[in-house]
């Protein structure tokens, strides 16, 4: 497993969540813009490390992400039944328009991937005209197989991008990082799962209400009861957490 030596983690069974703020994480990814350090960057929340739990090859590109920032409430609230509060929530929808306000004063060039193509058509448009500084040096829809991997991986390395933001669900898009970020060689890699729907216009975020008690799952939860299956995983997280607390953060 990778040693994770940048910052200060707490390992919540087996995934190293960063303790940093949302500042701090921002001026780390800068640092690594700057060095040209590839940078995976996992936005996890309880169904992602219970998908862990479950697939140790998933698990595997969790520990060796160089950057798990906790996105969900229900992995900020583990961490302090653990003993090792993190300093905030950093969501990943947050951290994606901080990371484009920085790259407003250094000029950096986005590559968008995923979603469909309407949705990330619209999210590069909208996006570059919030953030004129930075250019969107290229964007795909996530619909293609693994036979075209090498096609899009030779698209994304033409553009030579900064920031490089995938949504292509988080069972899909963080193997898929995991697996090609040394040959993409992109200094930030992110998964951001519903961000360009949220961008797009095609989806609303949660209401500040529902952000501030920290049941964003809900408010999607009430919007795409569909949903509800893979919901199923937050009750089973909260339980394994108060009956574990005490080896929790073990590293496995």
């Amino acid at each position: 497993m990778k040693e994770h030596t940048e910052r200060p983690v707490v390992h919540i069974f087996g995934v190293p969540v960063s303790r940093l703020n949302m500042k701090d994480t921002v001026q780390l990814l800068t640092q690594a813009v700057q060095e040209r350090r590839p940078h995976q960057v996992v936005t996890a929340n309880p169904i992602i490390v219970m998908t862990g739990l479950d697939d140790p090859d998933y698990m595997s590109v969790l520990q060796s992400a160089e950057l798990v920032v906790p996105d969900g409430a229900g992995l900020v609230w583990a961490t302090g039944v653990a003993g090792s509060p993190v300093a905030e929530r950093v969501a990943g929808y947050d951290l994606l328009h901080e990371l484009m306000k920085v790259g407003e004063d250094y000029h950096w060039k986005v590559y968008l991937l995923g979603s469909t193509p309407e949705v990330i058509q619209e999210t590069a448009n909208r996006l570059q005209k919030i953030y004129p500084g930075v250019l969107i040096a290229g964007y795909r829809d996530g619909y293609f197989g693994h036979e075209q991997d090498q096609e899009v991986i030779a698209a994304i390395k033409a553009a030579q991008p900064d920031l490089l933001f995938v949504a292509r669900g988080a069972d899909t898009q963080e193997p898929w990082i995991g697996r090609y970020k040394q040959e993409l060689g992109v200094p930030v890699m992110m998964g951001v799962g519903g961000s360009f729907d949220v961008i797009s216009g095609r989806t609303k975020r949660a209401p500040k209400l529902f952000q501030k008690l920290r049941a964003e799952w809900l408010y999607r939860l009430l919007r795409e009861p569909t949903r509800y299956k893979r919901m199923l995983a937050l009750p089973k997280f909260a339980v394994k957490v108060l009956r574990e607390k005490e080896n929790m953060t073990k590293v496995r």
